[in-house]
């Protein structure tokens, strides 16, 4: 029986465990006592805690998501206007805790499962409803409102594209061209568009 108090701390031992195991493996070779090994305790332990591998991904996911989502919000509470929003959402998401080779990894196994897994699947639609949503409020003081529908769904597949790049081991997708690329998209996407008030 684990120790009193021990569970939040096992269970990020074992979410880091499974975030670094499925960077080095990939999701497939990702098991358990792969999981266990890296995380220096027994494959039984994981199962007290999580259902299995896919319990684990999404534990992992929301983690990643509270992670994201607090990059992006300190970022937005400093931003001015409806541009600056747009490119501290950017910024959120390139942040060094997320553009990393670990996180990525972790990005692409969840995308990868989602449609097969409840709880990821929710998830996922909770992400892009978010990034969305966020998105598209300043998108809306930009552009009109199809042009600004266009815009959020460009913009989110080039962001969710370069983790997705990154993740398959593109080294020249940098957190510094990433933030290159998705910056010129959007300074493209708005040149010349009318203002909307």
């Amino acid at each position: 029986m684990p120790k009193l108090g021990m569970e939040p701390v096992r269970k990020r031992q074992l979410i880091d465990a499974a975030i670094e195991t499925l960077c080095r493996y990939g999701w497939h070779e990702t098991t358990v006592v792969r999981i266990g090994r890296e995380a220096g305790l027994s494959p039984g332990i994981i199962h007290h805690y999580f259902a299995g591998k896919d319990d684990l991904l999404a534990a992992a996911m929301r983690r990643i998501l509270v992670e994201f989502r607090h990059e992006v919000t300190s970022r937005l509470s400093a931003a001015g206007d409806p541009r600056g929003r747009l490119r501290a959402v950017i910024e959120g998401c390139f942040a060094p805790s997320q553009f990393r080779p670990e996180i990525c990894a972790a990005w692409l196994a969840f995308w990868a499962q989602a449609p097969f897994a409840p709880e990821l699947d929710r998830l996922r639609r909770v992400y892009i409803s978010r990034l969305r949503s966020t998105v598209l409020a300043d998108l809306r003081r930009l552009l009109p409102e199809e042009q600004a529908e266009l815009a959020v769904l460009s913009l989110a597949s080039l962001i969710d594209g370069l983790f997705l790049r990154a993740a398959s081991g593109d080294s020249r997708v940098s957190p510094e061209i990433a933030l290159e690329l998705a910056f010129g998209h959007l300074d493209q996407f708005l040149a010349g568009r009318a203002q909307v008030h």
